[in-house]
């Protein structure tokens, strides 16, 4: 054998190490097999599809639905997997459907399952979920635009059929009074009989713009009250029929029909629900919600009885606008004997204020004007009542609950009526600047639970029972559009100053504006012991 030279030596011996170092690194570490648990049970498996798979067919749970129709990015997946397996550990029933409300809770972000192979996979469920979602919005755009000029072209004939009807009937009844009663029919006429209106008319109409449902669906306080009220409360509203008084956008509608009514039937005599009805198409509710375009009075609903009444009737003071005798005629009409009024009960609460800053901003503003004297410009200004949000620091003395409403047996003739009130002051004042009002709104879960005695707080309310709700409009909660009623008292010659403690006491009047059904008129009379008796009267138009 020929004998192999050093060098070759030294290179066979440095690869042979360089080698078996190689050799080394090039070794992979053996994989962990992966361990997939199911959401529901202990069975477990090699892939999240096969685990998704089997729960969808074995506990009819769609996790990549409910991924796409709640729109979930990562964070909010680790919550729905968390909260199914939260459901699951303390032997909870899984809503139907699962809310983006049911899996708020950052609590949902901590892993049930230690080391949950579920977390660490969902990237890839995510990406086809996302890919699927926009090939499904795009067929969805494609079909609603098809749809939408269906009905266009559906809408341009029956709003001709109806111009040509209209005006067959207006001739027919032009030529029927003028025989009849001898009135002229020339063109001024029949101009002005055309123009004659109901000054109902009006408030409806304000209700056809966006302005005003953009405000109130933007009050999270109300919206927020309702809201909760019917999802906290779905044990109330599952399989019922629930009928909807001045429906408006169809929001309150919506949240019914989410909590599992059977039945929603959306009223309201303004134009907006034509919106309402888009509105309630384009989330997919048409099955459940009817809407109905008229005044309850007038329409007639497909149903004899209803077990839920839900409306947002309440105005400035409350009782502006004078909706509330439309919700007491449907509770006569329609509710069951036990049915339930949502909100249950409301309390009106009148309270003095001496706030100076506020009338030097306000009224004697006038007087000087870049110079200029502008009283002129205060002629009626103590005879409108103002909505203002005013700050708690402008109230002087002690608030008083004047009057409760129980929506369950409240008449239409006791809307109209004159209270007794007093109040001590909590702070020695100048004078009484005029007076606030505000109200609570109560919503109880049973027609025939005790209304909250005045002064019960509405804190006090949903600390009471699960699934109160309530809320105030007052100077120190949260401020809402309905803000307070502010009545200024005219300014007397001679100010009297009072102590704090003094009492004041007086009655207060609620009436119908007599020019306008739907203001409203407060008057009020008040005084000191020992001082002329002092009145006024305010309007709210």
């Amino acid at each position: 054998m020929a004998a192999i030279p050093d060098d070759r030596v030294t290179s066979s011996d440095e690869s042979s190490s360089g080698a078996d170092d190689g050799e080394w690194l090039d070794v992979e570490p053996d994989e962990e097999a992966v361990s997939v648990v199911s959401l529901f049970d202990s069975k477990t498996f090699s892939s999240l599809q096969e685990m998704l798979s089997y729960c969808l067919h074995h506990y009819g749970f769609d996790f990549k639905d409910n991924l796409a129709r709640l729109r979930l990015d990562f964070l909010g997946a680790v919550k729905l997997v968390n909260f199914v397996r939260d459901s699951v550990k303390r032997g909870q029933p899984l809503p139907s459907p699962i809310t983006l409300q049911d899996i708020a809770s950052d609590g949902f972000l901590k892993p049930v399952l230690d080391n949950d192979a579920v977390l660490f996979s969902l990237d890839d469920v995510l990406e086809t979920v996302s890919a699927q979602a926009s090939q499904d919005d795009g067929e969805q755009a494609a079909a609603l635009r098809k749809r939408n000029a269906e009905l266009e072209a559906e809408l341009e004939v029956i709003q001709s059929s109806f111009a040509s009807y209209r005006l067959t009937v207006q001739e027919t009844l032009d030529r029927r009074w003028g025989d009849d009663q001898g009135v002229s029919t020339s063109p001024l006429t029949q101009t002005s009989n055309t123009q004659a209106r109901d000054s109902s008319d009006y408030y409806f109409e304000s209700y056809a713009f966006n302005d005003i449902h953009e405000t109130m669906l933007k009050d999270r306080v109300r919206t927020d009250a309702y809201r909760d009220f019917i999802y906290g409360n779905k044990h109330l509203i599952k399989d019922k029929v629930v009928l909807d008084i001045g429906c408006g956008t169809g929001i309150l509608s919506m949240f019914c029909a989410k909590a599992g009514a059977a039945h929603v039937i959306a009223v309201d005599k303004s134009d907006i629900i034509h919106k309402a009805r888009e509105n309630i198409f384009n989330n997919g509710l048409s099955d459940i919600i009817t809407c109905l375009h008229g005044a309850i009075e007038d329409v007639v609903l497909p149903v004899n009885q209803v077990d839920m009444i839900v409306s947002e009737w309440m105005g400035y003071c409350l009782l502006y606008e004078a909706m509330l005798p439309s919700v007491l005629y449907a509770r006569d009409k329609y509710l069951k004997p036990d049915g339930l009024l949502v909100p249950s009960s409301a309390t009106i609460w009148v309270a003095p204020i001496a706030d100076p800053n506020y009338l030097a901003e306000h009224i004697s503003f006038w007087r000087d004007v870049y110079g200029f004297d502008m009283k002129a410009m205060q002629e009626g200004i103590y005879d409108e009542a103002r909505i203002e949000t005013m700050p708690g620091s402008s109230v002087c003395g002690t608030p008083f609950p004047f009057k409760t409403l129980d929506l369950g047996s409240v008449k239409p003739e006791e809307l109209v009526f004159t209270a007794d009130w007093h109040s001590d002051l909590n702070r020695p004042v100048d004078d009484i600047d005029g007076f606030l009002v505000w109200f609570d709104n109560f919503f109880a879960t049973s027609r025939h639970e005790p209304i909250p005695p005045p002064p019960t707080t509405p804190d006090a309310w949903v600390a009471k029972k699960s699934g109160n709700v309530a809320f105030t409009t007052a100077p120190d909660g949260f401020e809402t559009h309905w803000k307070q009623g502010l009545l200024l008292a005219e300014p007397r010659d001679s100010p009297m100053s009072s102590p704090r403690g003094t009492r004041v006491s007086g009655k207060i009047t609620f009436k119908v504006l007599e020019e306008n059904a739907r203001a409203l008129t407060i008057d009020a009379a008040w005084g000191v012991a020992g001082r002329p008796e002092r009145s006024q009267s305010w309007k709210l138009k």
